[in-house]
């Protein structure tokens, strides 16, 4: 029986889905952490300063731009290594 796979490394084409699957899941989390980031700021302001729901509404918005700010980065950094 003829063994052309090398037994150390998994075939290529598994590294490159687990590649792709990790990159995919590092854009989630790092859109989802920019955005909780945002949101639990702006409630602690809203809460000290007591200016309800405006410091959230900002912080928010500001939660959303960093995350795609940081999809572009992420994108961007992707592609230099290719």
């Amino acid at each position: 029986m003829d063994n052309r796979h090398n037994n150390d490394k998994p075939p290529k084409k598994y590294s490159d889905m687990f590649g792709a699957l990790a990159n995919f899941s590092q854009i989630g989390v790092t859109i989802a952490a920019s955005v909780l980031v945002g949101v639990l700021l702006g409630q602690y302001l809203d809460d000290k300063f007591g200016t309800e729901p405006w410091f959230l509404l900002v912080f928010s918005i500001l939660g959303v731009g960093a995350g795609i700010r940081s999809l572009f980065n992420i994108a961007k950094d992707k592609d230099g290594k290719r």
